[in-house]
């Protein structure tokens, strides 16, 4: 605009004079052509006097407006290199950019482009769109070409994002100008979007990772067959089984793996399971090394979203012991029934027993095919998948240990005690083992909330030394305990998980001495620190002691049956729960393990809440009465022959139709329930005790026994009044849990 009013000022300049140049010749040609008129010669004279100045004084003007005229013309050059400088200036600052620009007029029109634009239209065989083009256009001409591959858009994010035909990603971004045009940036994100799928993959490997630890670590031969036969993948107890020549069954078809006659016997199971029938059956089966051995084989179909089946999961268990066993009792129980009436009674009910066992198991695997497809229907969960393997294994593990609990109450003499012993140690470590990937598995997914509430440390601190003092003693130990009273504010369960595995690792460590559990206040903390006078650990290994699968074992100690996983559990809870977690230790004299916790306070306690009633029993647990409601028949069985052994008088019922056969529910005088969570029939323990407190003028105590360990479950059963207990259940924990609850009312106190 500011070139314009110059233009205009230059012509208004230059008519002017024009104008006087006319005049001024007007006036020159009057004065010659004078003598027509004979004016006086003085008069003459003086007009041209007059004349003169008058020509002088409009040359001046001319002048000075021709000085004007130049001045104006020197400002509007000036004006013009400016606005090329400037013009050039944003030429460079648009080519400078590292992203596509491109803009627009008011009407959606191309202006400008910059050279990194230009070049995806290059690169994609197309020439750049012209000037004018309309931006609609501009995108319709891009997808003719081929230049846009995909386009995706998503409402919560910014701009929408193409991969071109070079195969990089740009992110497209919009922004108005205050004419109404458009500025349009392309930003290269390949990177980004590289990274993103690099971590997807990390994440990937990772649960494929954890997936195949817990595979490793089954005792049975699993495998994932895709629908063209092959095999996609494997743990290791099959490659090891099927490694023929030491070559990996990884990505072989099953006739490569088996010989053509054992493949042909396969075939019409196969052919059934891809027809979407879950199959189960025997066969004998000759390992490379010629040895033959009984397999149990399960097939379970792997549908996709459309109902297709894109595969088949296999699961092989070894059951040639089984059958072996099965046999010599067979034939024991018919060589000595006729010699020992008794003994044969005894093998009869152990065989029966037997059975029982396998008609359990194979409950059991029906119930893990179910719960591994429903794990791969949602994308192969590794939580999920460990959490329903977890709940059905420690079905069998709760009823062994009550069945040995109730054992080692009874006598057999030295030899059957001893085994009956190592039976119990043996379940302590399969229920540690379990219990530990598990948790491990459940904190790095996130699935453990801390539920953190205030709470007095003295009976938890009282219930963990009475737990670990007979550990303590039974390896030769002295466990000295410091109580306290201080209140906290944690997750009392995740608190007493950190504190038990750091006395587990100090009793497992400790040849000789004692063990020391107590508390130190500090300011608003309280510093809870367990020591030992183990071999202590050397100062470069204490950052590695809380690492995954790291053991420290001195040399000379015995072989660890544990994961290392013990001090990784504490590290995770710790960090959840917000707790430091130190260790210092002198080799040759000990160590000492420490968590750093938050002063609470108490909530005031409600009217009335001491009021406790009266017990039916009053002395111990001699003849109290205990109703124990459970679908599973081998627990049932387990929990009387353990709760007998207390002189507990015991009713057992596997539904609350069962017990209502056997007594009146309303009437009939009971001291504590304890109730499975899982029922049959979609039923579940809450809803059965909560019907028979219904009835009753003085509601039952109840015992809750579950093997979820959701914090919403315990939330829930905590929100009723009830106690948890998780399987598999603890003898000790169990008899003083009922010893409390008795004594108490049916209350557990804070």
């Amino acid at each position: 605009m500011q070139g314009d009013d110059r233009d205009q000022r230059i012509a208004e300049l230059e008519a002017e004079n024009e104008r006087l140049r006319r005049i001024r010749d007007a006036l020159i040609v009057r004065v010659e052509s004078g003598s027509s008129h004979k004016p006086e010669p003085y008069a003459a004279f003086e007009h041209s006097v007059v004349l003169a100045e008058q020509v002088r004084e409009r040359t001046e003007a001319l002048n000075q407006a021709m000085e004007e005229l130049k001045g104006s013309n020197k400002a509007l050059n000036r004006a013009r290199e400016e606005a090329e400088t400037t013009r050039q200036r944003l030429s460079d600052a648009i080519e400078s950019i590292a992203d596509g620009f491109v803009l627009f007029d008011h009407q959606h029109r191309l202006i400008q482009s910059n050279s990194r634009f230009r070049s995806y239209w290059r690169h994609a065989g197309a020439n750049p769109p012209e000037p004018g083009t309309a931006i609609v256009d501009m995108k319709q001409q891009a997808i003719t070409c081929g230049l846009i591959v995909e386009e995706h858009s998503h409402p919560d994010s910014e701009g929408v994002v193409f991969l071109l035909s070079n195969q990089r990603w740009v992110q497209m971004t919009e922004r108005p100008t205050r004419e109404g045009g458009l500025v349009v940036l392309y930003s290269d994100i390949t990177d980004v979007k590289n990274s993103e799928m690099a971590r997807r993959i990390k994440a990937l490997e990772e649960s494929e990772r954890w997936i195949r630890v817990v595979t490793d670590h089954v005792p049975a031969l699993i495998a994932y067959v895709g629908a063209d036969l092959t095999i996609q993948f494997c743990n290791k107890v099959y490659e090891s089984w099927y490694g023929r020549r030491g070559e990996s069954p990884l990505g072989k078809h099953l006739q490569d793996i088996h010989s053509p006659e054992f493949y042909q016997r396969l075939m019409p199971q196969i052919l059934e399971v891809l027809d979407g029938h879950n199959v189960t059956f025997e066969f004998e089966e000759t390992g490379e090394l010629g040895e033959e051995r009984y397999m149990l084989r399960s097939y379970v179909p792997n549908f996709d979203e459309q109902g297709d089946i894109i595969g088949f999961f296999v699961l092989i268990r070894d059951i040639t012991e089984r059958r072996k066993t099965a046999l010599a009792l067979e034939q024991a129980y018919d060589h000595l029934e006729r010699r020992v009436k008794e003994r044969t009674a005894a093998l009869t009910g152990l065989n029966n027993q037997l059975r029982q066992e396998i008609g359990e198991r194979a409950a059991v695997e029906a119930r893990l095919r179910d719960a591994k497809l429903e794990a791969e229907r949602a994308n192969l969960s590794k939580t999920k998948f460990l959490a329903a393997v977890s709940h059905d294994l420690l079905q069998p593990l709760n009823a062994a240990r009550l069945f040995t609990s109730a054992l080692q109450e009874q006598s057999f003499g030295p030899k059957a005690e001893g085994l009956v012993k190592s039976v119990s140690t043996s379940l302590d470590d399969v229920e540690n083992l379990l219990g530990t990937l598990v948790d491990i598995s459940k904190l790095d997914a996130g699935v453990i909330k801390p539920d953190v509430t205030a709470f007095d440390l003295r009976d938890l601190l009282n219930n963990i030394a009475r737990e670990f003092r007979q550990m303590a003693v039974a390896g030769g130990l002295r466990l000295d305990f410091v109580p306290s009273s201080a209140v906290v504010e944690s997750d009392s369960q995740l608190l007493a998980r950190i504190l038990r595995n750091f006395l587990t690792n100090a009793i497992r460590y400790t040849g000789r001495g004692r063990i020391l559990l107590g508390c130190r206040r500090q300011r608003d903390h309280v510093l809870l620190q367990v020591w030992d006078t183990g071999p202590g650990i050397p100062e470069d290994k204490l950052s590695e002691i809380f690492q995954e699968f790291k053991r420290i074992r001195p040399e000379g100690a015995p072989a660890d049956k544990g994961l290392g996983l013990g001090l990784a559990i504490v590290d995770k809870i710790s960090r959840m729960l917000g707790h430091e977690v130190t260790v210092s230790s002198i080799e040759g004299r000990g160590s000492v393990f420490s968590v750093r916790v938050p002063l609470g306070k108490l909530a005031p306690k409600r009217p009335g809440s001491d009021d406790l009633r009266q017990p039916s029993v009053d002395h111990g647990m001699g003849g109290a009465r205990v109703w124990v409601i459970d679908n599973d028949h081998s627990i049932c069985e387990g929990m009387q022959t353990l709760l007998e052994g207390w002189d507990c008088q015991v009713i057992t019922a596997v539904s609350l139709a069962d017990l209502e056969r056997q007594l009146d529910p309303a009437e009939s005088p009971v001291d504590v329930i304890l109730a499975d969570y899982h029922l049959d029939n979609d039923e579940t323990g809450v809803n059965v005790v909560a019907t028979i407190n219904d009835r009753r003028r003085d509601p039952a105590p109840v015992v809750m026994i579950t093997a979820n360990y959701t914090n919403e479950l315990k939330q829930h059963i905590r929100g009723l009044g009830h106690v948890l207990m998780n399987k598999p259940v603890k003898p000790l924990k169990l008899r003083s849990t009922l010893n409390h609850l008795i004594r108490c009312g049916g209350r557990i106190q804070p």
